[in-house]
């Protein structure tokens, strides 16, 4: 997957950002109730995991850190 960056709330920094998964799209979905997680985007700084769309950099209050999935 082809990372980009983005600007993540947590890390109050611009921060490569990758698409999730289909197991990490499986676990926003059961988390937030939506239909459709395409949009997400996931930071991949170290400790960081915050989800945020391409369009939206707070889609969410508080923020969501994706568990690591297996």
């Amino acid at each position: 997957m082809s990372a980009r960056a983005l600007y993540c709330r947590p890390c109050d920094s611009d921060e490569q950002h990758r698409r999730l998964t289909a197991d990490e799209k499986n676990w926003l979905r059961k988390r937030t109730g939506r239909r459709s997680v395409e949009e997400f985007f996931l930071c991949t700084a170290p400790t960081c995991r915050n989800v945020r769309s391409g369009f939206n950099k707070r889609p969410f209050d508080p923020v969501i850190r994706l568990p690591q999935v297996d």
